[in-house]
């Protein structure tokens, strides 16, 4: 057995999962001036530390209830995400299940988009970005986990470690460049539809390619 790792933005859904659950937050009446005022905020303050911050920005969850926003984020993912899933992606993470490999899904997505989304595929064990909060209200102030480009090799590097896993031994899916690091760590790189620099690279290094973008 295996441990296989999938990113999901891109390689298990085509296209953003959060940009999809932003503009359903809106639809829901969700983003007022507090959270756009926050989301301003946050990257006058943070764009200056790097453009990765604009990544860590949710602060367009400011003042949200959580457990309200997680009710939500349930049915968009039943209602919505799960019409965005590709498929030859999603067959190989239903391949991996009946092997009996152990499935990851790390990504930077929000946490509660990637378990509801984990559910439906499935899968028992998600990284995902953690937001910040106090007294069960999501607060501007940055993540506490961000699975994204570095961290999230090192994430899988004490995933893999954890429930005994050598690198050589893991596979791990990812569309962009910013999976390099990853990738380039594990036994079995797969690249899912990938940009124009993860193309270049895995054909370079002859990786297994899913399908590619038109």
């Amino acid at each position: 057995m295996s441990l296989a790792i999938f990113d999901i933005d891109g390689t298990l859904i085509q296209g953003s999962s959060e940009r999809m659950f932003w503009h359903y937050l809106i639809r829901c009446g969700k983003q007022g001036p507090k959270q756009i005022f926050s989301y301003l905020m946050f990257l006058f303050r943070y764009l200056p530390t790097g453009i990765y911050s604009i990544k860590k920005n949710k602060a367009y969850l400011t003042g949200l209830h959580v457990k309200q926003v997680e009710t939500l984020a349930d049915i968009f993912v039943t209602e919505r995400l799960i019409f965005c899933l590709y498929k030859p992606a999603v067959q190989r993470l239903k391949r991996h299940l009946e092997r009996g490999d152990t499935v990851v899904l790390v990504s930077g997505t929000l946490n509660f988009l990637a378990h509801a989304l984990a559910d439906h595929l499935g899968v028992k064990q998600v990284y995902a970005t953690v937001c910040s909060q106090k007294n069960d209200f999501f607060l501007a102030r940055p993540v506490k986990i961000h699975p994204f480009n570095r961290t999230k090799l090192d994430l899988t590097l004490q995933l893999a470690h954890k429930l005994k896993f050598k690198m050589a031994d893991t596979l791990a899916y990812g569309n962009s460049s910013h999976d390099l690091p990853l990738l380039s760590a594990v036994g079995t790189p797969v690249v899912v539809r990938p940009d124009a620099n993860l193309l270049k690279v895995a054909r370079k290094l002859k990786w297994e390619i899913v399908g590619e973008r038109k």
